[in-house]
């Protein structure tokens, strides 16, 4: 029963390909356990656990790790984004296109030019 309500969960953790993924069921709690490649990727679980089960659930309890915690995510550029859309994507707000920059500072020489196929830093803020 409680496996049916987190299936969601579950099957982003699929999507997210968590590694060492591990799901049990003891006494009507979900006991999920894995490594998430970056904290965005954790950040989308718990997400995930909270539209399933509410701010605090009691009937779930999740143990994510973190396999690169040097940043927030790594992100491939697509056609038509922006720095802009990818800061609001990541943080929120898109005014922190300029974190996203200095990160990649290495690879960006303008902050209004970004190609498809980039793979960019997102830093930990």
């Amino acid at each position: 029963m409680v496996r049916a309500k987190y299936q969601s969960v579950l099957d982003l953790g699929q999507t997210l390909n968590i590694e060492n993924g591990d799901v049990k069921e003891e006494n009507g709690v979900l006991k999920v356990t894995g490594t998430a490649k970056t904290q965005y990727d954790k950040d989308l679980l718990w997400d995930s656990i909270k539209v399933a089960g509410g701010e605090n659930p009691a009937d779930i309890m999740a143990d994510i790790k973190v396999a690169d915690t040097s940043v927030y995510a790594r992100h491939t550029v697509k056609s038509g984004e922006t720095l802009g859309k990818i800061a609001k994507q990541y943080y929120g707000n898109a005014s922190k296109y300029q974190t996203i920059f200095a990160a990649n500072s290495d690879i960006l020489k303008n902050p209004d030019v970004i190609h498809p196929d980039q793979e960019l830093i997102i830093p930990n803020l």
